[in-house]
């Protein structure tokens, strides 16, 4: 039976729980990375072939967050959050008995579309449930941060999990791990709906802003191997365009919008957003590349790089429930800006990343670039449901769910594809300035002198990258100045706004 969450003993078992199973669920994607190469191996299929099973959940979990945030804040968000998560739990079940590769693609489809059901639910839950500002805000906070920490322990869990057992294990241990979360859901989450119910559900508006999202989220994760000017990509900006442009039309003569286009009139609430894009933009290319080079150039094991990441989390974790504190004390566009720029000093000491770099020269940056980011963590989020109705918080929850998703895969292509192009370019630039005394050079020898090059270039490529990480974020830390919240909603920033009572 459902407990009193308004009770101060049983407000934080609610974070918990939802903070478990935003934990789980992110967690389960970056495990499902390492574990291609088994998967690759058992099904005999390429590379290429594999990558569609990460693409498949990435596009599922897109796809369909705007609507379960529709549905949580209409049918009830408790009941959308155990339902999200029993197919969860569910869908893992059947993703470790996949015999080919296309069954795996549609269980893993069937993965993403239940854990898009836990974003914008889950931040309505805290919401609703923490209606104190500050105390919200460092709940949103610490939630907020789960995204990131997951990303860090994929590969600490993971690693060992798939060494010592199998790769389907990653999917079977989801199972009584997810049974806990779902009881401790149905225990401690009370049911809480809109006042405002829809009398329909906006499935035209729902269509065309899945063929968007499907179309966008597809070329940012398949761009890079397809070609960013080829026949496919093409295709795919065509279709989101279009797509973006009918359900612009739609909402505005729907009675009843999927996503209600006022938000974007709330000034707070639009340079939140752009200020999320960005900095989780810069959060996951960065992370995304770390990898790449410790195990590349420092030669590194993949445990060893996790272990990397374990200052950045802890980090991470502390200052978005230390920026929660701050809220009535300081104002959040401020915090936000500072906590940005620390970030970009952070990106800057990463531009001297070279192949003589040692752990603490990779560990420091990154639990600085945490650091300032953890800051702005819970302030965005209690900015974005602080400004808008309480009846529209799952609905603001999933645009924002919406900006995290895309601003990642944004981040990871564009980060990419820098990276190729400038190494492309800076071989033969370092070829041009280098010299060989080819008179009695070996085969050998100048194959090393070609490596050299190579590799000069590589790590080249990297500082390039983050050199322009760097001017992107600081230029996006600009963007938390407009983030001033108008008189008449200051109060509602420092002060409880959000008093939604539970229904029994």
């Amino acid at each position: 039976m459902a407990r009193v969450v308004s009770k101060d003993s049983l407000r934080w078992w609610v974070l918990g729980t939802v903070v478990f199973g935003t934990f789980l669920g992110r967690l389960d994607q970056t495990v499902v990375n390492l574990a291609l190469p088994k998967i690759i191996s058992d099904f005999s299929i390429t590379v290429t072939d594999a990558a569609w099973i990460a693409t498949a959940y990435i596009l599922a979990n897109a796809v369909f967050v705007p609507i379960w945030g529709k549905l949580g804040d209409t049918a009830g968000r408790k009941k959308v959050y155990i339902i999200g998560f029993a197919g969860f739990i569910v869908a893992s079940g059947l993703c470790a008995f996949a015999w080919n590769l296309p069954s795996m693609i549609a269980f893993r489809v069937v993965q993403g579309f239940a854990v898009s059901a836990d974003y914008p639910t889950a931040m309505a839950i805290i919401a609703v449930t923490f209606t104190d500002a500050r105390e919200r805000a460092q709940a949103l906070g610490l939630w907020s941060s789960s995204f990131a920490v997951a990303s860090v322990f994929g590969p600490l869990i993971g690693g060992p999990i798939i060494d010592n057992f199998s790769w389907r294990a990653i999917f079977f241990i989801n199972i009584p791990l997810g049974i806990i979360g779902l009881i401790f859901a149905v225990m401690f989450i009370h049911e809480s709906v809109s006042e405002r119910r829809a009398a329909r559900f906006d499935w035209f508006g729902s269509s065309l802003l899945a063929g968007m999202l499907f179309a966008l989220t597809l070329v940012l994760d398949r761009g890079q191997s397809w070609g960013w000017l080829s026949m496919a990509s093409i295709s795919c900006y065509l279709v989101t365009a279009a797509s973006f442009t009918a359900f612009i039309a739609v909402e505005r003569c729907t009675p009843e919008p999927l996503i209600d286009l006022k938000f974007f009139s709330i000034r707070p609430f639009v340079f939140s957003l752009i200020n999320s894009f960005i900095v989780f933009m810069t959060l996951m290319g960065s992370i995304f590349l770390i990898p790449i080079f410790a195990e590349t150039f420092l030669g590194y094991s993949a445990t060893q790089t996790g272990l990397l990441y374990i200052p950045m989390a802890v980090c991470l974790m502390a200052t978005s429930m230390l920026g929660g504190r701050l809220v009535g004390k300081v104002e959040a566009y401020r915090v936000i800006f500072i906590g940005t720029l620390i970030a970009a000093f952070a990106l800057y000491l990463f531009t001297f990343i070279d192949i003589r770099s040692s752990a603490q020269a990779i560990m420091v940056p990154m639990a600085i670039l945490a650091a300032g980011l953890g800051f702005g963590m819970g302030l965005r989020s209690n900015i974005i449901v602080a400004v808008v109705s309480k009846d529209e918080i799952g609905e603001a929850s999933a645009i924002s769910a919406l900006v995290r998703n895309i601003s990642g895969a944004f981040g990871v292509a564009v980060f990419s594809t820098i990276l190729d192009n400038v190494i492309n370019a800076n071989v033969l630039a370092v070829a041009q300035s280098s010299v060989i005394n080819t008179t009695g050079a070996t085969a050998q020898q100048m194959h090393q002198f070609v490596a050299l090059i190579t590799l000069k270039a590589q790590v080249m490529g990297y500082a390039y990258v983050y050199w322009v990480a760097l001017i992107v974020i600081i230029i996006g830390s600009f963007t938390a100045l407009f983030i001033k919240i108008p008189n008449e909603l200051e109060r509602y920033v420092a002060a409880p706004r959000i008093n939604e009572m539970p229904s029994e």
